[in-house]
């Protein structure tokens, strides 16, 4: 009669580690596992950035500031030469990847997503448009001078991290649909800054430059029909890209957008392929005594185990899984580390600097939530679109102040807009000091008009209490 053999317990760490050292490094990553868990995470760290920025930008270390974001980096190779700030490199090149996440978050949306069908993503859609061509009216009627009227993009734009923070710090008094139409109009709303950049903020367009950025993505399309799935290599033909963007004049980020707007959003296996994949190759090696299998043997289906966990999600659905962290804790935090330092003992008082603040201001703070309201009251008249069961006057008040929460993207469209650096300071100042607003005045909205949405069980158990009541 043959013995059965136990399964052994799997080691807790592996062979050359010091298993003190081990308990230290968990203990230690414990609270910062707890804070990334966090929906509003993201939004702290962008806030506790730009505050670090403010602080160091007006201390008596003002000068390394400065200093430190116009830091040369660069590259030679013989006669070649490629400097540029580490501020540009902040800008340029980072947050394309940030862009890309857009494009992907996009492409995902319309293909299965809230815009995919068009009677679920006409209201956000209108709440969109109207929270960005009224905050952009505003600008121009408060700015006014041919000379700042330039800036009338920066209004525009939504920062979904804080957006959402404060619907989260809210908790249950925001209903699920309200969420949901947020994001809907979150990412319409950077499609139409996107639109807004590669039309009106992008000058001197060079011919040769977009035939290269175009080879760079028709080698991507190329590449999938093939149907290479190595993600690692598309890197060649989106820097490709990327650099025929930044040759032909118009702003490099684009091409993350652009490269992730051609991500595959279809799973190739899938959930049921992933099963019968990972199921396949543990039957096979449950079958061989494990004196029997050889390095070669277990090599091959582990590598069929990792084709079916690879394959299990879309390209577009986990290069969001992969990249997402990176860019809300990453990217973001840094590029409002570089952005959001203004001197406020530098800043002048002239007309055009208070003209440009002021029109920031008002087209973020009473802009956008006037134009949401208006663009959904509309849209609801004219029966286009169906308000979201459980939704209220005071949820989409709450809505409309929250898309006034301008940063990365206003501070992304600051940069392009102005060169001349009391006007840039002056837009920067704007979208900080209309952000913050619009954040109090949503969290404070929430708490005081919304009340807390009742849980199944508490709803249940409310049901069961009215039921005794009639018997």
């Amino acid at each position: 009669m043959s013995e059965t053999t136990q399964p052994q317990a799997l080691p807790p760490s592996p062979p050359e580690a010091w298993e003190p050292m081990i308990r230290v490094a968990r203990l230690a990553r414990r609270p910062l596992d707890s804070f990334l868990r966090i929906e509003a995470a993201s939004g702290i760290l962008l806030l506790s950035a730009a505050a670090l920025a403010l602080l160091w930008a007006n201390s008596p270390w003002r000068e390394s500031y400065d200093r430190f974001w116009h830091l040369p980096l660069g590259i030679r190779l013989g006669d070649f030469v490629f400097e540029r700030s580490l501020a540009w490199f902040v800008n340029d090149v980072l947050m394309a990847i940030f862009f890309f996440v857009v494009g992907l978050e996009i492409r995902r949306e319309l293909h299965h997503g809230e815009l995919s069908q068009w009677r679920r993503a006409v209201l956000p859609l209108a709440a969109a448009l109207g929270g960005m061509l009224v905050p952009a009216a505003l600008y121009l009627v408060f700015a006014g001078g041919p000379d700042v009227r330039a800036g009338w993009g920066i209004p525009m734009a939504t920062d979904i991290a804080f957006a959402i923070g404060i619907l989260t710090l809210l908790g249950k008094r925001v209903p699920p649909a309200l969420r949901v139409l947020l994001l809907a109009l979150a990412v319409i709303d950077d499609l139409g800054a996107i639109l807004v950049i590669a039309l009106f903020y992008s000058s001197g367009i060079s011919f040769g430059g977009l035939v290269v950025a175009a080879s760079g993505l028709l080698a991507i399309l190329f590449m999938q029909r093939l149907g290479v799935r190595n993600k690692v290599i598309y890197l060649v033909p989106s820097v490709i890209a990327w650099g025929g963007i930044y040759a032909a004049g118009i702003h490099p980020t684009l091409a993350g957008v652009a490269v992730g707007l051609l991500t595959p959003v279809r799973a190739w296996l899938g959930l049921a392929g992933f099963q019968l994949g990972v199921r396949q190759e543990l039957e096979h090696l449950a079958t061989l005594p494990p004196a029997q299998v050889s390095t070669h043997a277990l090599s091959e289906s582990l590598r069929q185990i990792d084709l079916a966990t690879r394959e299990a999600l879309s390209p577009a659905e986990s290069l969001i899984e992969a990249l997402h962290p990176w860019v809300a804790f990453g990217i973001m935090p840094v590029f409002a580390l570089a952005n959001a330092g203004v001197s406020l003992s530098a800043t002048s008082l002239d007309p055009s600097v208070f003209a440009v603040a002021s029109g920031v201001s008002v087209g973020l703070l009473l802009g956008k939530p006037a134009g949401v309201l208006l663009a959904i009251w509309a849209t609801l008249r004219l029966r286009l679109g169906t308000l979201p069961a459980g939704l209220r006057f005071p949820h989409l008040l709450l809505l409309g102040l929250v898309a006034g929460i301008g940063f990365t993207m206003a501070l992304f469209i600051a940069q392009l807009a102005f060169t001349e650096a009391s006007r840039l300071s002056a837009a920067k100042l704007g979208v900080l000091a209309s952000s913050g607003a619009a954040a109090f005045l949503a969290f404070l909205l929430g708490r005081l008009m919304l009340s807390p949405q009742p849980t199944a069980d508490s709803a249940r158990s409310a049901d069961e209490a009215e039921s005794a009541t009639r018997a």
